[in-house]
This record gives C-alpha cells, structure tokens and sequence, in this order.
C-alpha cells in the first residue's frame, strides 16, 4: 500500500509526514459497517505512530488537493474493504477546537454499509491491525471517535424508519429473518416476527425468489429478494415504518 492508504488523517504528529497532495487540516473519516451473525460491526484500525499509536479508531485519510469530499471517502472504503459497489452517505462534520490535540482537524464523517462476504481487509502501512467490532461492545477509541459511532448509530435508527437503507446489508437473495436482524440490530430492539413480517409485505418490496436456503443445519427458509422499482421509489420518497 502507498502512504496515501488507511492512515487516520489527525494521527500524524509531524506535518512534514503529510502527503503532498493532500490538504493539511481536512479529513474524512469513515463508519464502515456490515452485518454478521445477526450483529451490527463496524470496521476499526489500531494505527503504529503518532497521537493514534496502539489505539483503536476508525478508518479515514485527508482529503486531496483535487478530489471532492464525498470521493475522498469512497476512496477510503473501497481501499480498506476492497469493496467497489456499496450505499455512502454524509453523517455530519467534526470541528471541534480540540478534538485533536496537537493541531486543528476538521473532519468529515460517512457511514458505508458494505456485504460482509464482498470484504477483503486491506492494511495500510500505518495499520497495526484492522477488525471488525460489534458497536455494543467497542474498544476504547481515540479523539471523538466513540462521539462520531454514537452519532451515527442515532441518526440509523431515524434513517431506516423512513428509507430503505439497511437493505444494503444484505445479499441479493436473503431470509426474512436476516432482514429482520438488521433492524433488530439498527434501532437496538427486539421486534416482533409477525408484526415485522406484516409490515415488510405491506411495501411490496420483496419477491418471493421461489427458492429455500440451502446447507443449513435447520430447517431452510424462503429466499427473497427485492423489486428493484419499489425500491427506487422508497429511496426517493421514503416510507414511515413506526413499530
């Protein structure tokens, strides 16, 4: 990997180890999550050198001289997950005076809902490790990077009420059940399997793919997967799904 991959934009102690191209006090950093066995994770890296060394954080970079915000964070993901295709979208920006200690950094965080089976890690050369953690059970994080998360997963539970976002966690033909889990695991709740199910039918989102699970221990559930048309429309107009 080049020293423009995977390194945390404010975890440099030394202005001169900042990439050239780059601008010196405007970051991305991003939410990378995926589902797995019916939790949400988020991907995190613990970095090797400056203010971030030996800590946990999430994964950003600065933003270059010629590219736009919402690239430079597409940039990040696909780097760091491998992942091409995937739903991107602007969380909020960062700027507090001292959220960084050693300088002024205002950044930019976006939230990537990527398939878990479409990863493949990449390290950068500033990455001790990079791994996946539930976000009910977090490590200790650096900066406001535990802020950020928080944030995040408030404002998922008002996103997934209203636009059909989560689904972008899923495979191309999916259970009823795993669809339930991510909104189980987004607005942090038990719901309730008929009601749920009511609800979802009651969209005409979902093709019955006419097909069951297979290699499964128990017994093989329905496949679905989604009308592409309906769900343009929910991702323009919305919906309102109030449990």
């Amino acid at each position: 990997m080049t020293n423009d991959s995977l390194l945390l934009a404010p975890e440099m102690d030394k202005e001169e180890l900042l990439p050239d191209d780059c601008m010196k006090n405007l970051s991305v950093d991003n939410l990378i999550y995926a589902m797995e066995d019916g939790k949400l994770k988020v991907l995190l890296a613990k970095y090797k050198q400056g203010a971030a060394a030996n800590k946990w954080g999430l994964i950003g970079h600065w933003v270059k001289l010629d590219e736009d915000i919402e690239s430079a964070a597409h940039r990040v993901v696909t780097q760091a997950t491998g992942v091409k295709n995937f739903h991107l979208d602007q969380l909020a920006t960062f700027g507090n005076v001292k959220r960084y200690p050693l300088r002024r950094i205002i950044t930019i965080a976006y939230y990537a809902f990527v398939r878990m089976n479409e990863v493949n890690i990449i390290h950068g050369d500033n990455t001790h490790e990079v791994a996946w953690f539930d976000v009910k059970q977090l490590p200790e994080l650096i900066f406001d990077h535990k802020e950020i998360i928080l944030a995040s997963l408030d404002h998922l539970k008002y996103k997934v009420r209203h636009e059909p976002i989560g689904f972008s966690l899923l495979p191309e033909k999916f259970t009823l059940l795993q669809l339930q889990e991510i909104y189980e695991a987004i607005l942090d709740t038990k719901l309730d399997k008929p009601n749920f199910r009511r609800k979802i039918q009651k969209m005409n989102l979902l093709i019955n793919c006419k097909e069951k699970q297979t290699d499964v221990a128990h017994r093989a559930a329905a496949l679905f997967r989604f009308d592409i048309n309906v769900y343009e429309k929910l991702k323009d107009f919305g919906f309102n799904f109030e449990y």
